[in-house]
């Protein structure tokens, strides 16, 4: 990873903008969830995580309270890292199908996975004040990954946040989130999808074969 990666990965590490959102995370990592209470939590803002060099970009929406505020890396000690990873494995796209800590191993290939928001926020729902703040962070990754043809959102928020960023093209009519769709911005594909959160995945309004079929139209439109 070059210089710029490190400078704003250590940007986003730093970050003290939203300061209801800084004490949420420090909040969560003192009082902690029981079946963690032994580990310390990272409880600092998330960067992206992945292949530089990745032709899919993955946004979601932001980290988890008990998993990547807990670990530090996207997706990474959930349900809804369990279900992402294990699909990313599934379509060759990382060396193993699970996640639990930033030192586990877990390699991606031709993806790099990142959120409009870097900290966990309280109930899942950041403010648009607190998704604004994060905006340059993902611009900025966007302007590194210059490999990437396809962005795929999860979920509404993340959906509307990558429309926000005007980096990925102008459109005549605003596009619709609705899962599956697929809008061709600029030099990039952005896909949605519904979130691979457990109510979800867990109600079956995402399943394992629904995501599946997500990620083999991102790997056709990628080439």
């Amino acid at each position: 990873m070059n210089k710029a990666w490190e400078n704003l990965n250590q940007a986003i590490i730093d970050c003290q903008k939203c300061s209801r959102l800084r004490a949420y995370c420090q909040q969560v990592a003192l009082v902690k969830r029981h079946a963690y209470r032994l580990q310390e939590y990272w409880a600092k803002p998330v960067p992206g995580f992945g292949d530089v060099h990745a032709k899919l970009l993955i946004v979601g929406l932001a980290p988890g309270a008990h998993g990547s505020n807990r670990t530090g890396r996207m997706f990474t000690g959930d349900r809804s890292g369990e279900f992402l990873y294990a699909a990313l494995y599934r379509a060759g796209l990382c060396n193993q199908p699970g996640s639990s800590s930033r030192d586990d191993g877990l390699i991606l290939d031709g993806v790099f996975i990142t959120a409009v928001g870097r900290c966990a926020p309280p109930d899942n729902k950041p403010t648009p004040t607190e998704i604004q703040n994060c905006r340059p962070y993902l611009e900025a990754e966007l302007n590194l990954l210059t490999s990437v043809r396809v962005v795929l959102a999860l979920g509404k928020i993340a959906f509307d946040g990558i429309l926000q960023t005007g980096l990925i093209g102008k459109v005549p009519a605003r596009p619709v989130f609705s899962h599956g769709a697929v809008y061709q911005l600029g030099n990039y594909s952005l896909v949605a999808s519904y979130h691979v959160s457990q109510q979800n995945t867990q109600t079956g309004r995402l399943t394992i074969t629904m995501f599946d079929e997500i990620l083999d139209q991102c790997q056709r439109l990628s080439v």
